[in-house]
């Protein structure tokens, strides 16, 4: 009788579904902010291809791709400022004056290509360099010193081009001209930088310190962490993305162009902002910064397939950039009521425990904990 009774439930039990564990994965969805973004993106391009079919041929996506690669990188750069809790307002002045450097390397200079590229990108890595060492060694707020280089590259690229440089390199103009399977070679550059991106901050230990020093500097650097080196990498990853840009651009231009972009700079941080890099540091992901660009771009390029004043796609990337800020917030403010950390751990309590340190984190924004480990952990990640 026990093992018919056995028998008969054993069916039902099995049939049963895990109502608990889709509750589960329901609410990590929910609190997924990529998500959101990604319906946001597939819903925007679903109305655009319905208002104009056009929005969906191969050469208009392939120009959305070439697009997005340059939007996606700028973004990627400027996300890791951010998440290390400063910010950087040069990158779209650094993109027209790499465009500009680059053109110039390789028509008056007489470079070769492929050294132009690498060139422009050292050089761009070097500025990022001045910009980490201004923040950390004399203490300069980020916003004062990317606010210098915004002016600053800003002149320095019409005083090289007064007139734009153009140039009939092969190589060069493949980069934004060709595709691969159909896929444009800046948006596989775009993929390529993407994965590393991730990969770097996701599964690698001087990573997740960006994501410490941005949580909570005083305390990362009591964990051991050295956090004006981690800052300074931030924003020479930045300016090397902005480099990287900007042979895109001057590849898609067909020449070196002084003028060729315009507050660049804001639709990064919008970028970032939107698809989760909280502006207070610490947060933030790389799937996610790539979708709110692609957001960005689809709204950018929909508009103008669908014939709507260039005035009003600016005050449509405003509210979808002023929403993104408010959602920022007050997701800060319900994970500050509940303590937690969405679909996460603490970046600095996800180091201390690669380090085996037993350091007591502080309370965000107070500077106190205890001493500082001596040892092996005292140097991880130097």
């Amino acid at each position: 009788m026990a093992a018919s009774t056995a028998g008969a439930l054993g069916p039902a039990t099995d049939e049963r579904p895990p109502a608990g564990a889709i509750a589960r994965f329901g609410r990590q969805l929910v609190d997924v902010p990529e998500i959101g973004i990604i319906l946001a993106v597939l819903v925007a391009f679903g109305i655009f291809t319905a208002i104009n079919p056009l929005v969906a041929s191969v050469s208009e996506l392939q120009n959305l791709g070439v697009d997005l690669a340059g939007f996606g990188i700028l973004a990627i750069g400027e996300s890791l400022t951010i998440i290390t809790g400063g910010i950087d307002l040069s990158p779209g002045s650094l993109t027209a004056f790499f465009c500009v450097v680059s053109a110039w390397l390789i028509t008056t200079a007489h470079i070769p290509v492929l050294l132009t590229f690498l060139i422009t990108i050292l050089i761009g890595a070097a500025w990022g360099l001045w910009h980490g060492l201004l923040i950390t060694r004399l203490g300069i707020a980020p916003f004062v010193v990317t606010l210098v280089t915004f002016i600053f590259a800003a002149g320095a690229d019409e005083a090289i081009a007064p007139n734009p440089i153009p140039f009939t390199s092969p190589i060069f103009l493949d980069i934004a001209g060709s595709t691969v399977a159909k896929v444009p070679i800046a948006t596989i550059i775009l993929i390529v930088v993407a994965v590393i991106a991730w990969f770097f901050l996701e599964r690698t230990y001087i990573g997740r310190q960006l994501y410490a020093v941005g949580g909570n500097r005083e305390a990362a650097r009591l964990a051991g962490i050295p956090t004006n080196r981690r800052i300074i990498l931030a924003y020479v990853v930045s300016a090397s993305c902005a480099a990287i840009v900007g042979i895109i651009v001057a590849s898609h231009l067909t020449s070196g162009t002084a003028d060729s972009v315009s507050g660049w700079e804001l639709i990064a941080i919008a970028s970032a902002v939107i698809g989760g890099v909280s502006l207070i540091g610490g947060q933030g992901r790389i799937i996610g910064v790539v979708a709110g660009a692609a957001l960005l771009v689809v709204l950018r390029d929909g508009l103008v397939a669908v014939n709507v004043n260039a005035y009003y796609q600016s005050m449509v990337v405003g509210l979808v950039l002023l929403f993104a800020i408010v959602v920022d917030r007050l997701r800060v403010r319900r994970l500050e009521r509940s303590g937690g950390h969405v679909g996460r751990p603490h970046p600095l309590d996800t180091v201390l425990h690669g380090a085996g340190v037993g350091l007591t984190r502080p309370v965000a924004g107070s500077g106190t904990g205890e001493a500082p480990p001596t040892g092996p952990a005292s140097q991880a990640g130097s």
